[in-house]
């Protein structure tokens, strides 16, 4: 029976990690599959979630529990491995339906990589199992496994560090062939757009403003990545196109500079600076030189539009003679500037001068300053690549919301400003702006803002305090996530009564919709993935 009963117990513990592993996955998927922020949230999961830590060891307690009956009761051996694969069969069975209940804000995507991932875990896990079966007592298996459950939130290093080089060599065949796509279209018009934020809108607006003249094809989504761009490229450029527009995300120095010159563009677009992805650029300063990439590696017969409402950009001196388009709000010595600015919860209207000639008017179902900004930059582009005024104006008119970016919703009288999509502290700012113009009731759900190094807690405090005078109601989503949004409150002066903290988005969406009124307007800020909702 005995030795019928160990090869059970080593493919029961196998199946039993699998659930702990796939959520280990999860969480690494979540952080980009980058082992330096995978370690750094590791470590602020220990210091801020203590306590879900000890309720994960608590859930192993039935294995824990046949170790010390059976030794105490000094039963033998065949019953004891029995009684421990009898528990991770029941443990198995209850995680199955924990998983089936649960609810993500954003699911494990079940990509060709995470499967290679997946793979090599379970590998780890066998090699595991195989040393506690040889060199662990047969009493203390039970101890063992449910370290092993533990574990495989550290088994994702050693699975990093032998993954890694495969999809590098992965990446950078289907980059290659990327390239050699792009280079067959040689009349192709590529335009570049990059920014700490604006740079989705921005190039949504565009979308709409190019298509009036072009047949005209955008990265989708957030595809800002090398491997996004190259799966765009791949998938999508046909030899029908005359435009490509490329967003170009950056959390770290010198992506900025190798999209760049992976993608080659001849009109390049930065939309805004400011304080985001500070854990891992490390200073403002990093962003400023990272960001002006995308000018600076334009060709000398290109043009750079640059956001001369953000000082970081307007200061900066660029090291390319290219010529150089300059718009913004508020700051009429810029090439193209908005004026006669006015808000509705139906849109925004404005004037936009161009070069200190031209009138144009403008209307827009888009909210806010930073969405009239984008529609600026993308005017800009437009001009410059023959789109008529009367193209420009229908294009603009006709823009649509761009989802969870300020995307205002009508839901039974209730009106909905939805900015879920990774908020940032001037994104924030102007949320509130638009809030403070809203008629009603004014109510803001949010968990805070995230991703920015040591500096968080300062943006979230300020980030509370200026709520007051904007909104009458505040949801806050996560205790430990939210705290510094408290203090922020409390030294404003905002009635704390109508301060409500959540342990998760459902139940404020729960609470609010049972006190939501006809006339209120919600706005819900920010939206973090699972491994920052806390």
């Amino acid at each position: 029976m005995v030795e019928l009963f160990r090869p059970l117990t080593f493919i029961g513990a196998i199946i039993y990690f699998y659930m702990s592993t796939k959520h280990a996955l999860h969480m690494f998927q979540q952080n980009r599959y980058e082992l330096p922020r995978y370690m750094y949230w590791m470590k602020t999961q220990w210091q801020n979630e203590k306590r879900a830590c000890i309720d994960l060891f608590i859930k192993e307690s039935l294995l824990i529990g046949i170790f010390i009956i059976t030794t105490v009761l000094h039963i033998n051996t065949a019953i004891l491995l029995g009684l421990n694969i009898a528990a991770m069969i029941v443990l198995t069975y209850l995680n199955i339906i924990q998983e089936k209940t649960a609810h993500y804000i954003k699911p494990l995507v079940m990509t060709a990589r995470v499967k290679r991932q997946l793979i090599v875990m379970q590998i780890l896990n066998i090699v595991y199992m195989l040393g506690v079966i040889n060199y662990v007592g047969e009493k203390y298996w039970a101890l063992w496994i449910v370290l092993g459950s533990l574990l495989q939130w550290v088994f994702i290093i050693p699975m990093f560090l032998i993954c890694e080089p495969v999809e590098k060599l992965v990446r950078q065949y289907y980059i290659n062939d990327a390239k050699k796509i792009l280079r067959k279209h040689n009349s192709l018009k590529i335009v570049g757009i990059t920014g700490s934020f604006g740079k989705t809108s921005s190039k949504h607006i565009l979308q709409e403003i190019l298509a009036e003249r072009y047949y005209s094809l955008m990265t989708p989504a957030s595809f800002n990545t090398p491997m996004g761009i190259t799966i765009t490229i791949r998938n999508d450029l046909q030899s029908i196109h005359e435009v490509f527009i490329c967003e170009m995300g950056a959390d770290k120095v010198g992506e900025i500079d190798y999209l760049t010159k992976f993608v080659r563009p001849q009109y390049g677009v930065l939309t805004s600076i400011g304080p985001q992805h500070l854990q891992t650029f490390h200073s403002l300063e990093n962003i400023i030189n990272e960001k002006f990439k995308i000018i600076e590696n334009l060709p000398q017969d290109g043009i750079g539009f640059l956001n001369y409402d953000n000082e970081y950009i307007r200061n900066y001196q660029v090291k390319n003679p290219c010529k150089i388009v300059t718009f913004g709000l508020e700051n009429s010595n810029v090439d193209f500037y908005a004026t006669n600015i006015y808000y509705t919860p139906n849109g925004s209207v404005f004037d936009c001068v161009i070069y200190g000639k031209e009138k144009i008017h403008f209307e827009t179902r888009l909210l806010g300053k930073h969405n009239i900004t984008n529609i600026l930059s993308a005017v800009a582009v437009g001009y410059h690549m023959g789109i008529s005024t009367e193209q420009l104006q229908e294009a603009v008119r006709h823009v649509k919301y761009v989802e969870h970016r300020l995307q205002v919703k009508k839901d039974g009288g209730v009106t909905w400003i939805d900015n879920a999509f990774n908020s940032n502290p001037v994104g924030a700012d102007m949320s509130l702006e638009v809030m403070k113009m809203m008629p009603g009731r004014r109510i803001v759900i949010t968990p805070g803002l995230i991703d920015l190094g040591d500096k968080q807690d300062e943006y979230n405090k300020r980030f509370g305090s200026h709520m007051i005078g904007c909104v009458d109601e505040v949801y806050l989503v996560g205790v430990n996530q939210t705290k510094a949004i408290v203090e922020g409150l409390k030294e404003s002066g905002f009635d704390m009564e109508n301060v409500y903290v959540c342990p998760n988005v459902q139940d404020a969406f729960n609470q609010v919709r049972l006190r939501a009124k006809v006339g209120d307007t919600i706005l819900l800020e920010n939206d973090l993935p699972d491994a920052f909702n806390k």
